[in-house]
């Protein structure tokens, strides 16, 4: 222990991710934070503490200052959406990556709102010819310096969010016509389809759906069978899902009975078959037993 700090419990029991949301929980409320007074409270070493700042920097939701002692908010996000952000990082990041595959040479491509979709943005390879048309202000502005055309829709922009809804987005969409739509989903069933959190983020994503002509939805396998209020798309509307191995096998059974191709981020690739109903490539499924409907987040 280095001189001038204290003593601390022995460590607790709390997961990396929950200390992480107590950091930006008490950034939130109070603009900074002691480390000290943190590592206390979670019962952590104050080396832990300052990780845990530096990932969260690194992330791009804190600012380190003072030679870390404390730190300082840099987007105006509302805790729910860091906590989401913090919620299956790793998968989130596999299957983004996993994605990128599958822009093929489209070159104008939608891409929707959430942070799985924020992974896919973040490792998007340099391509001048290849237009991004988004409605999340965090992903604009993430790609905003990159070799490649970005489009934001404008219109209302949802405060917890950092999205654009309303009227304006809409008008906008009808100047695209998409090559590829890739989008996240609050959940993602066989029976339901995609669905999302709120109508006004739902109605942008249908729109840019509308004039796709292809569509990959993108999400954890946490999002599987889960159903929230507002539809989007019907779940023959997919032509692709990139989850991970987490995803319910009779969920993914399923999809693939409604001709939808699944990959398996972080898996070897398998052989796919072709499918009976509406000919496209699915993976063959594991399981038949119908999920039930789950609630869950983005």
């Amino acid at each position: 222990m280095s001189e001038g700090e204290t003593a601390i419990p022995p460590p607790g029991t709390i997961h990396p991710v929950d200390r992480r949301h107590r950091i930006l929980e008490r950034v939130a409320a109070e603009q900074t934070i002691q480390v000290a007074d943190l590592a206390a409270e979670l019962r952590v070493s104050e080396m832990t503490i300052r990780r845990d700042i530096r990932r969260l920097e690194r992330d791009g939701f804190l600012r380190q200052t003072y030679g870390g002692a404390t730190a300082h908010v840099t987007r105006s996000f509302d805790v729910a959406f860091t906590a989401r952000a913090l919620q299956h990082p790793r998968e989130k990041r596999i299957i983004g990556i996993r994605a990128l595959e599958l822009l093929a040479d489209a070159h104008v491509v939608y891409l929707g709102i959430g942070t799985t979709a924020e992974q896919f943005a973040r490792y998007l390879p340099p391509r001048p010819e290849l237009t991004i048309v988004t409605a999340s202000l965090p992903i604009a502005s993430l790609l905003g310096t990159r070799p490649l055309g970005v489009s934001v829709l404008g219109g209302t922009v949802l405060r917890d969010d950092l999205h654009c809804v309303g009227p304006a987005a809409l008008r906008a969409l009808q100047w695209f016509r998409f090559d590829l739509a890739v989008v996240g989903a609050a959940g993602v069933s066989a029976r339901w389809g995609i669905t999302e959190l709120t109508d006004d983020e739902a109605e942008v994503q249908r729109t840019a759906i509308e004039r796709s002509r292809r569509l990959v939805v993108i999400a954890d396998g946490s999002k599987l069978g889960v159903v929230t209020s507002a539809i989007v798309a019907p779940a023959d509307r997919m032509d692709t899902l990139v989850t991970d191995p987490s995803a319910p096998d009779d969920e993914v059974a399923s999809l693939a009975r409604l001709g939808v191709e699944t990959i398996i981020a972080g898996q070897p690739r398998e052989p796919r078959r072709r499918s009976s109903s509406g000919g496209r490539d699915v993976r063959t499924p594991v399981g038949v037993a119908a999920a039930p409907d789950r609630e869950g987040v983005r």
